[in-house]
């Protein structure tokens, strides 16, 4: 049985003691799935719990340690070094195989990733590791491919209304013993703003609790207001140095090639309240207008690159108003990835291919002695011609015949498609 000191958050103290006790992550804990089959039959491998704050990453890791029956050693990666890491490698080699808690592992640099990996290779440490970054960025191929990796989601705001009313219920951990009205706003606005986050949910609920004065019947009346005060503001996470800034850039990307501007407003929304540098978020408008956007609005590139030199010189705030107006430009934009498309293919070529050599007319003639290495001769001007074309060969021999550029039919695009066609036309008619 566990026991929590009165002194502790509430959060802690309402930790689940079992897995029955657990809420949440059913895709990862429901009695079907793996993970709850291996941590009931003991046989739990190395694991990391990715996923974001206040969703049970440590608390089942809790769990696993008082229902293994084997020795457990618990570290978080900011403190502990190497040192900490044989230490606990030592109790195995004395007492058996040891399940080490290591806390935030995204902390640990190179050298304490390969301090410990030799442990968790010989089995003298099962390793679970708990983050809240994207392990496949943070820990190395070596220790994750030893590790399964489990991904905790957001709590549903069921479930936080679940742990909530526990909590207020809970005579011996929770809140049973205080009179508490807590009304149904109240209740609605800590389960959908704490943004999935069990913790920020409870210690708003501790802190309303504590700080309110009780009525004539000894009642707190918890209301809206007050829960507003005490949770300030939904927890939407966006670390602009870790896994947020990657997921939420490619949504706000996403969200703009599949021309929904709303949703581009709300991430590049996300992006401004989390600080994000905005000359990082105007460059990835510029590539959306050139690889989303490309040749069925050129404009759009030219309205991207000035908006990235408008930002710079203006700044925030209203640095938002033009990145906004270029988010919105181009998520109604007519898109073509022609141009994308296009370079990867002739990439492709040059890089797979023995794609031959420069035609001689084509080649440098400015130099002493080109004439007599052939270079540049039959080569015709095109200017020199009606409608400043002519027929000439301009692809190597063994690439005539290719197409790279594959117009759409969308926007300006659609005239250029209508060029190209009539120039194969006219090469066709020579």
């Amino acid at each position: 049985m566990l026991f929590y000191p009165e002194h502790l958050p509430l959060a802690a103290r309402m930790r689940p003691r079992s897995l029955d006790e657990f809420i949440g992550q059913k895709h990862i804990l429901a009695k079907d799935k793996l993970l709850y089959r291996a941590i009931k039959a003991g046989r739990l491998g190395s694991a990391i719990f990715y996923g974001p704050p206040g969703t049970g990453k440590t608390a089942l890791a809790e769990i696993i340690a008082y229902t293994s029956h084997r020795p457990f050693e618990r570290l978080n990666a900011v403190t502990s070094g190497v040192k900490d890491i044989r230490k606990a490698a030592e109790k195995a080699h004395s007492s058996g195989p040891v399940i080490l808690f290591l806390d935030e592992i995204h902390h640990l640099n190179k050298s304490q990733q390969d301090a410990l990996l030799p442990f968790v290779e010989q089995g003298l440490i099962t390793l679970i590791g708990s983050t809240t970054e994207n392990p496949y960025f943070e820990v190395n191929n070596a220790l994750r491919s030893r590790s399964t990796i489990f991904q905790f989601k957001p709590l549903h705001p069921d479930d936080i209304k679940q742990i909530i009313n526990n909590a207020l219920k809970d005579k011996e951990r929770g809140l049973g013993k205080y009179k508490v009205n807590l009304t149904a706003d109240a209740l609605e606005h800590l389960t959908e703003a704490c943004g999935g986050d069990a913790r920020s949910a409870l210690n708003a609920l501790e802190l309303g609790v504590l700080t309110t004065e009780p009525d004539e019947n000894g009642v707190i009346n918890y209301n809206l207001k007050v829960a507003e005060e005490c949770l300030q503001k939904s927890k939407l996470k966006y670390d602009k140095a870790g896994d947020s800034h990657y997921d939420v850039a490619s949504a706000l990307i996403k969200s703009i090639r599949g021309s929904d501007p709303d949703a581009a407003l709300h991430y590049l929304a996300r992006m401004l309240a989390g600080g994000e540098d905005v000359k990082f978020i105007a460059r990835r408008l510029v590539i959306s207008a050139a690889e989303d956007v490309g040749l069925a609005q050129p404009q759009a590139l030219q309205l991207a690159s000035a908006a990235a030199q408008a930002v710079q010189f203006v700044g925030m705030p209203e640095a938002r108003i033009i990145l906004a107006e270029v988010a919105i430009y181009l998520a109604l934009c007519p898109k073509s990835n022609s141009a994308y498309q296009a370079i990867d293919l002739a990439l492709k070529d040059v890089n797979d291919k023995d794609c031959g050599t420069v035609p001689l007319h084509l080649r440098d003639a400015h130099y002493s002695g080109a004439v007599k290495l052939g270079h540049g001769i039959n080569y015709k001007y095109p200017h020199d011609y009606p409608g400043g074309w002519v027929q000439q060969q301009y692809l190597p021999d063994k690439l005539v015949g290719v197409e790279y550029y594959r117009p759409k039919n969308y926007g300006v695009e659609q005239k250029l498609k209508e060029k190209l066609t009539l120039i194969k036309q006219q090469k066709e008619n020579v």
